[in-house]
């Protein structure tokens, strides 16, 4: 397909990784979604992701995890958010499925069946028709902001993690627990259940190809069990009961570097798992399944998967929350 955006969008998708041709798999986000809402892909969700899924386009790679205004083709932001689409779906008169965010997560962006791109906010607007026109209008649209742009004043809503966290049910009386009550709430409140098994394709196809990184089967088996778990941030910190975690190997995209220094500082090679404290220190994870922390250096958080979630959900505070 011979594309019809601007130079200035074409820049900054290639920046962004973008390239003619571009085709990863999308089964790992299609299977975290439909475990979190009643999310079904249509063949124009598919098209879209599979070309442009994963990439960030604020088109300087230095800055892309705090710029504001940065576009994410990331449907996961969407997560638990099933009651807004089928809203928003019915003011669009089209099946509207995810495809990234906007505007530091205020505006959601979704995709209708035929291949028109709507901005979600309070209310749904369609950017375009056509694809090409869209991300014409969102690059614009991120080089000068609107009104429409600007997150909102209202305070921001709770993330669904923390309406779920005390209201999940407690684990099956087993007699050799896996780990912690309270770890087994948080990670089903965070989406884990026994048995939980998506599969780590998309993942694994978008950092082999902007990153190099190879997986192997330890990291392969973390990530389908626990990948796409979060605790997200909250204000106020000091009310935070857990530290802040994503299990998304994709907040790696642009770290190549730091995880092969982080490799070569812990002496063996390191598959990135995910983040932690607002994404100031990356997880990785070693071929033996042992798992490393670090940014500036790195020190061995867990000798297992298991040791290593209840490491992450331990309580920075008795009775905090």
């Amino acid at each position: 397909m011979t594309r019809r955006w601007s130079t200035r969008t074409d820049t900054v998708l290639c920046r962004a990784g973008w390239r003619p041709g571009r085709a990863v798999p999308t089964a790992t986000w299609e299977s975290i979604l439909s475990e979190r809402g009643d999310f079904a892909p249509h063949d124009a969700a598919r098209s879209f992701l599979a070309e442009f899924g994963g990439l960030i386009t604020s088109g300087w790679p230095t800055d892309v995890r705090r710029h504001p205004s940065a576009i994410r083709f990331d449907p996961l932001v969407a997560e638990w958010q099933e009651e807004r689409f089928a809203r928003v779906s019915r003011e669009a008169r089209t099946t509207l499925y995810p495809v990234g965010a906007a505007d530091d997560g205020a505006s959601l962006l979704g995709i209708g069946e035929g291949g028109a791109l709507y901005l979600l906010r309070d209310r749904v607007e369609l950017l375009a028709p056509a694809t090409d026109q869209a991300l014409d209008r969102l690059v614009d649209m991120q080089a000068a902001p609107s009104a429409l742009w600007k997150p909102s004043g209202g305070a921001a809503e709770d993330h669904a993690f923390w309406r779920r966290v005390d209201t999940v049910g407690p684990a099956p009386d087993i007699q050799s627990p896996r780990w912690p009550a309270e770890t087994d709430r948080v990670l089903r409140a965070a989406g884990w259940s026994p048995g939980r098994a998506v599969p780590t394709d998309t993942w694994e196809s978008i950092l082999l190809e902007t990153g190099g990184f190879e997986p192997h089967d330890a990291a392969r088996r973390f990530l389908a069990e626990f990948g796409a778990l979060r605790v997200p941030h909250r204000e106020p910190f000091s009310e935070m009961p857990w530290r802040e975690f994503a299990l998304d190997p994709l907040l790696a995209f642009w770290d190549t570097e730091i995880i092969e220094d982080l490799s070569d500082r812990a002496g063996v090679a390191l598959y990135p798992i995910g983040m932690r404290d607002r994404r100031n220190s990356h997880l990785t994870m070693a071929e033996d399944g042992a798992v490393y922390e670090g940014m500036d250096d790195v020190w061995l958080l867990a000798s297992t998967p298991d040791q290593a979630m209840e490491q992450i959900t331990k309580r920075i505070r008795p009775g905090a929350g």
